[in-house]
């Protein structure tokens, strides 16, 4: 297709997610609640389609050069796609926003005024990598009312088509209005200028992905975006730490799932138990598999060789693999100072026994998840009781961590007079 072609399809899209977004609001929350069942139901029944689709995908990903770490947030099978469908009717559980009064006053002149949670409308949402991806963003603004547009990469573009295909076809039996849901079929970057540019009809767009991706949306975009960026995220051990909580607690947060964007990038070590934690930790992680990267104090303390010496861009790298760059500090500030210079205000963690640096840690670190003597992988929609997640936003405004159900609403005042003139 032509670049003209491109944008009569990305705007009848954009038409028709108007209209159903229209329709959505006439929806019950028990209707929702069965749509999404039916849809759950059906990604099930089509797991055979979904992981034919996966495979012409992973056939794919050498040519297109992904990692290890890349493949495996691509891969599908059996227990992911249950897990998926699992997710859906967590969403269907959750407590429906849309309605909710967020504050109700009357005023002296008897009028009375209501502040209600409304969807926002149209939702663009554009991502990269993972499937499971099309069917969490779709169900949560679904539950929320709003009609969604998903624009997918090209490394699971089969993978997306499938689960898209599935929860329509699930959906609609059921209720779902028509084009609440759609994906983009095709992977041309000039959809991703034409959704961006398309503000009579988007009413937010939500990149998620690399750095390049984020801001090429940013740089576009007619209509207010909440960014999903980089997950540059450090864990900092304290010379108050308990060491082998310190201990299990980089490993993981480094090892548990390195591909996503809550994993450890940079461990920060206080000097004062740089000689006893450095070697600890560098001898549990090398047998795992991570390579590690440091400056030379690190290395002399580490006891261990082929440490790679670290340069200046690993401080700002989002790996997503086994690798991670490690800097000893003098302490509790130069921690905050790196992070707060180079961190993507994601999710930072302290570990420490003493409450006062763990208070100055959570105050001054400028990110949006910071946690003391916990994990980096419990920056999590899922793990914060709020089911699925759309992604963690890095922004401040509007909506900030993990982004869920009531991330995704706005609202509108309700006035109630008795005839009452100004």
């Amino acid at each position: 297709m032509n670049s003209e072609e491109i944008k009569e399809e990305v705007l009848k899209m954009g038409q028709q997610a108007r209209a159903a977004s229209h329709a959505l609001t006439r929806l019950s929350t028990e209707k929702k609640n069965q749509i999404l069942l039916a849809m759950a139901d059906a990604l099930v029944a089509r797991e055979s389609d979904i992981l034919e689709a996966n495979a012409k995908d992973l056939d794919a990903a050498d040519e297109l050069g992904l990692t290890d770490a890349m493949k495996d947030r691509l891969r599908l099978d059996s227990e992911r796609v249950a897990a998926i469908a699992q997710g859906i009717r967590e969403v269907a559980a959750l407590h429906d926003p849309i309605g909710e009064v967020i504050k109700d006053w009357t005023r002296p002149n008897g009028l009375r005024l209501i502040k209600k949670r409304t969807p926002i409308g149209v939702i663009g949402i554009i991502f990269e990598s993972r499937p499971n991806v099309t069917s969490d963003a779709a169900v949560l603004c679904f539950k929320t009312g709003n009609a969604t547009i998903l624009r997918g990469g090209k490394e699971a573009i089969h993978s997306n088509r499938a689960i898209a295909a599935a929860l329509q076809e699930g959906g609609q039996p059921a209720g779902l209005p028509d084009h609440s849901i759609q994906l983009i079929p095709f992977t041309d970057r000039d959809s991703v200028r034409h959704m961006a540019e398309m503000d009579k009809y988007l009413d937010l767009i939500i990149p998620r992905g690399g750095a390049g991706l984020i801001e090429a949306v940013v740089s576009m975009a007619r209509m207010p975006v909440i960014k999903h960026y980089d997950g540059i995220c450090h864990v900092y051990v304290d010379k108050d730490a308990d060491l082998d909580m310190a201990e299990a607690i980089a490993v993981n947060s480094k090892v548990h799932k390195p591909s996503v964007c809550n994993a450890l990038e940079t461990l920060l070590i206080h000097r004062d138990v740089a000689a006893e934690f450095a070697p600890q930790i560098a001898q549990n992680l090398a047998a795992k598999n991570v390579e590690l990267r440091g400056e030379e104090d690190f290395q002399k303390l580490a006891g261990i060789d082929n440490i790679i010496s670290v340069d200046e861009a690993d401080w700002t790298a989002e790996y997503l693999d086994y690798i991670l760059a490690v800097k000893i500090v003098d302490d509790l500030d130069a921690a905050i100072a790196h992070i707060n210079h180079y961190g993507s205000h994601h999710t930072d963690t302290i570990v420490t026994a003493n409450e006062t640096a763990a208070d100055k840690f959570q105050l001054e670190v400028d990110s949006a998840c910071v946690f003391w003597n916990t994990s980096t992988r419990f920056s999590d929609g899922g793990e914060f009781g709020f089911g699925a997640e759309i992604g963690i936003s890095t922004d401040k405004l509007h909506a900030r961590g993990p982004m869920a159900l009531e991330e995704l609403c706005s609202y509108k005042y309700l006035g109630v007079g008795t005839g009452q003139v100004r």
